[in-house]
């Protein structure tokens, strides 16, 4: 050994000192392996510990790495190296990390040789330290040149290694985590930040653990005791599963086989679903977890740890929309079971305001929809909290969601939903949204629902009790009502003014009043005093508001130009809602004045033609 260093060093090698040290830190760390030879039974002081970390880093640092190794590969240090050697993980992971440093063999040769030699435990917490402390940018290059490193170390801890593999997982993750995930196919070819590589290696890293599990659950169901420990690996390789279902999988838009052939992304959602499986968890079993009772189960984990709702939820988009593992589910579960399954899960995702959540939860809710038939759905699921949420946010994905793609899917899933209720449950569900939604456009969509339905109830053969008569009076009754009575808005409430007044002419003609199916004749006076005739008053308190604002604008604009003034924008007193419209030109506030008086105007038209109909009806 020693006739391979370089001429001047002076260290220790197989127990000589040799002559004329290079640098002071290299002399000192030649100093501290001296003493320490002398040391029996590693008794080797806090001070001892400080001045080899020290001196050791300095020297790799300086470009001392030939005569490191030399000090590190030699069999009488082997005692001092093991105990000590980790603490110079940290300055030999930068060398390595940078890969065209001239000292990067040396460097690989200790590295190897340190997670080969060290105390298993104290590796594991110098490089998992490593892992915590990257940079930023460098991220995915220390977790893929650390994975293996790792891997090996937990190897080395034998049957008691559950808790430490747990925790190196957990730091992994939590590093992979803050990787940007690839909004593209390109991002997600070049992986530029280095995300898929982190997860292709993660899946190299964790298959022997996962093959141990295997074997001990294997042993467990057989004649072979097992222990707490077998158990304990099951549950940190659980854990780590339900991580990589929420971060990254929840985050990632996986692309079609037909789009991207290769996708690690997709390949590296398999595989969890592949580890899930082969550690004994039932995937039907997990989709179904929110609808079963809370069970029993082994391990120390409370069950709402064990089963984070955001990991299942990503786990039935997986299954439901893109297809993975779906040969372990079973295909005698109903549509209307697999949509109970999926409800909490689509709730949770729409519940969310980041696109790529919305997106998969529209997704998951028209998979889950699509196979149920028309008309099947119960009242009794509307009992269930989901039921009555999912609508409610998809209102505000309608409303107030900016992508217009997502808005429209959003209205086209609440009609689907409408479709696949049974007659009763359609009733109760418009009662319900007429109560809850407090949007005008929604509501009515929502009487545009209800009429569709009494016309459908009116035709021969296909009357039923929910859409005429009795029961539908008080439904009528919340549909043919102003919010505010004569005071209500009625720009800002158009779409259900419009609707209601549609629906109550419609009902005036086609039934008859001598069959009066729908029992609106005999509910015609309380319809008149309750909704008519403050209808009438109110518009007629906006109609006079808008032009006398009309005839203000008009006289403005005169008074200036006889004055030849330069005419300064103005505000104009129009609200939208809360939103008071910005400043405007009295061009535009003429403009937006006479849309108003157009509106009042075809309001007026329709009330009007209600009113023919009844005095017609009275004077017959």
């Amino acid at each position: 050994m020693s006739d391979n260093l370089p001429v001047g060093l002076k260290c220790y090698v197989n127990g000589q000192r040799l002559k004329h040290c290079t640098s002071m830190a290299l002399e000192q760390l030649s100093d501290v392996v001296q003493r320490c030879q002398a040391v029996q039974d590693d008794n080797y002081t806090s001070e001892d510990y400080d001045v080899f970390q020290i001196a050791g880093r300095a020297c790799i640092e300086e470009g001392d790495t030939a005569q490191v190794l030399s000090i590190v590969v030699d069999v009488n240090n082997k005692d001092i190296v093991r105990c000590m050697g980790w603490n110079l993980l940290g300055p030999l992971v930068q060398i390595l990390l940078k890969k065209e440093d001239k000292n990067l063999p040396h460097c690989l040769a200790i590295f190897t040789h340190l997670v080969e030699v060290c105390s298993p435990k104290e590796l594991l917490v110098g490089l998992l330290e490593q892992v915590e402390e990257a940079h930023p940018d460098s991220i995915s290059e220390t977790v893929i040149l650390l994975l293996m490193p790792l891997q090996k170390v937990l190897l080395r801890l034998g049957r008691r290694k559950a808790s430490s593999v747990g925790m190196a997982l957990s730091t992994l993750l939590g590093q992979v985590a803050r990787l940007p995930v690839p909004q593209t196919k390109e991002q997600e070819e070049d992986d530029v930040f280095g995300l898929c590589r982190c997860c292709s290696t993660l899946l190299v890293f964790v298959r022997p653990f996962v093959a141990e599990a295997k074997r001990n659950l294997q042993a467990r169901n057989g004649p072979l005791t097992h222990t707490a420990k077998e158990d304990e690996l099951r549950t940190e390789l659980l854990k780590f599963c339900m991580k990589c279902l929420c971060e990254p999988l929840l985050e990632v838009q996986l692309r079609d086989p037909a789009t991207l052939a290769e996708s690690p992304l997709r390949d590296f959602a398999t595989e969890i679903l592949d580890i899930l499986s082969g550690i004994g968890e039932s995937i039907p079993n997990l989709l179904c977890h929110s609808l079963l009772c809370r069970r029993e189960v082994p391990g120390f984990l409370e069950e709402e740890v064990r089963y984070p709702k955001e990991s299942l939820a990503s786990l039935a988009y997986l299954l439901f929309v893109q297809h993975l593992a779906m040969d372990t589910f079973p295909s005698v579960f109903s549509p209307v079971f697999i949509l109970q399954c999926n409800m909490d899960y689509v709730n949770l995702f729409l519940s969310r305001t980041e696109e790529s959540r919305l997106q998969k939860g529209l997704d998951l809710y028209e998979r889950s929809l699509a196979r149920v038939e028309d008309n099947s759905l119960s009242v009794q699921l509307l009992e269930l909290k989901s039921f009555i949420s999912v609508p409610q946010n998809l209102v505000k994905v309608m409303t107030l969601c900016p992508i217009q793609t997502l808005r429209t899917k959003g209205l086209k899933l609440l009609q689907l939903s409408i479709d696949k209720f049974d007659t009763e449950a359609k009733y109760k569900f418009f009662q319900c949204m007429l109560k809850i939604s407090h949007h005008s456009g929604v509501e009515g969509y929502i009487i545009k629902n209800i009429r569709n339905q009494i016309d459908l109830s009116l035709k021969p053969g296909q009357g039923n009790e929910w859409f005429l008569g009795l029961h539908l009076l008080p439904l009528l009754r919340l549909v043919l009502c102003l919010p505010q009575g004569p005071e209500t808005d009625l720009l800002q409430n158009l779409d259900r003014v419009m609707e209601s007044l549609n629906l109550l002419r419609y009902m005036l003609i086609r039934d008859k009043e001598w069959e009066n199916q729908t029992g609106i004749w005999t509910e015609l006076y309380k319809i008149e005093d309750n909704y008519m005739k403050p209808l009438r008053v109110g518009l007629n308190m906006s109609k006079a508001h808008y032009e006398a604002e009309l005839r203000s604008t008009k006289d403005s604009q005169r008074t200036n130009a006889r004055a030849g003034s330069q005419i300064q924008d103005s505000v104009c007193s129009v609200n939208v809602g809360s939103e008071k419209l910005p400043n405007m030109t009295p061009e535009m506030q003429l403009q937006v004045l006479h849309s108003a008086l157009h509106t009042f105007d075809m309001i007026e038209s329709v009330l009007a033609r209600i009113e023919e109909i009844i005095e017609v009806k009275d004077k017959a």
